[in-house]
């Protein structure tokens, strides 16, 4: 059992930056994809960025795409994403997720084993 620890939200303005972090405990966290994906109110649950095992690899949607970046450390069993120009529409609760099958190709909110609790990004225009 995985356990996911989001931090890092708030509430910012137009052009601001954020960084998520994400500690993980209770599993070889280092076996894991990892992913970030967000929710906006009333609305599905969408991929925004995934990392390969060893942070040699990632994935991100094309809405945030140049503006935000992922990154792990093994170490601290830690995930981060840093999320720089923010704009209204990045408004939402972000969830961390760890996938033990998926590759960061595959990986959906359908084949994601562990979630975190979430956390709240609110961006003011």
């Amino acid at each position: 059992q995985v356990q996911l620890v989001e931090s890092g939200g708030g509430l910012v303005q137009a052009g601001d930056s954020l960084r998520l972090s994400c500690a993980a405990s209770g599993g070889t966290f280092s076996t894991y994809v990892m992913g970030w994906f967000r929710q906006a109110p009333g609305k599905e649950r969408k991929f925004v960025a995934a990392i390969s095992w060893t942070g040699t690899n990632t994935r991100y949607a094309d809405s945030v795409k140049g503006r935000f970046t992922i990154s792990r450390d093994n170490v601290k069993n830690t995930v981060y994403l840093q999320m720089n120009s923010l704009k209204p529409e990045d408004t939402a609760v972000y969830y961390c997720a760890a996938d033990k099958r998926a590759s960061i190709a595959t990986i959906t909110s359908s084949s994601v084993d562990y979630w975190g609790q979430g956390t709240q990004v609110t961006v003011s225009s």
